[in-house]
């Protein structure tokens, strides 16, 4: 089932119809024009394919806005048979009574233009390039910084953790010092023992 165009004809120009009278067919003949090196067969296929392209191009805009003229599809199919038949030699027609004088007048202007349009999309796209080389590196360190400080601390945690270890299984638990006053009040008890038993052994000497 196909989809009826609007106006109420029926078929039109099928994409099957395009691609094999208007592409395909002058394509196989190319490529026979160019293996044979006859350089009037190369002529008229390259003069087909310039008025082929202008016509695609053209016909973008009137399926917009002619496709609801009665037969209008029929005409392109027609027209495309036109360009083609050796007969009518429509490809050559066109190009040579409306193309080439259009183009060669205003060659120089064209190619002005594709000049500028090619600088300035390569201007443009050195510049993105840049602006992206940019961003990528400074997304690059930003994130090389970031990893190395979380590096960083995990060591520093890790060696915290062994060190603690270490001295928790090989080192001796650290004396408390005595409490101040201990030493004085020791020296107090003790003093008066010594005086007894000094007293004692006097005594003792003087029984004698």
């Amino acid at each position: 089932t196909h989809i009826m165009p609007r106006g109420g004809q029926t078929g039109g120009l099928r994409p099957e119809y395009r691609l094999i009278f208007g592409t395909l067919y002058p394509a196989y003949y190319s490529y026979k024009a160019v293996k044979s090196k006859d350089i009037k067969e190369y002529v008229k296929w390259m003069m087909y394919w310039i008025i082929f392209a202008l016509f695609t191009t053209a016909e973008t805009f009137t399926d917009i806005f002619l496709c609801w003229f009665p037969f209008y599809y029929e005409l392109k199919i027609a027209f495309v048979a036109w360009l083609l038949s050796p007969y009518t030699k429509g490809s050559s027609l066109l190009y040579r009574k409306f193309v080439h004088p259009t183009l060669s007048s205003k060659e120089k202007e064209i190619d002005d233009c594709l000049v500028q349009a090619k600088d300035r999309s390569y201007d443009a796209l050195v510049h993105f390039g840049k602006r992206g080389l940019n961003v990528a590196a400074t997304a690059a360190v930003m994130a090389a910084s970031k990893g190395q400080g979380a590096l960083s601390e995990r060591l520093r945690s890790f060696s915290m953790q062994d060190l603690t270890t270490i001295r928790g299984d090989g080192a001796p638990a650290p004396s408390s010092p005595p409490p101040p006053g201990s030493g004085r009040a020791s020296g107090k008890h003790g003093q008066p023992k010594m005086s007894r038993s000094a007293s004692e052994s006097a005594g003792s000497s003087g029984t004698a």
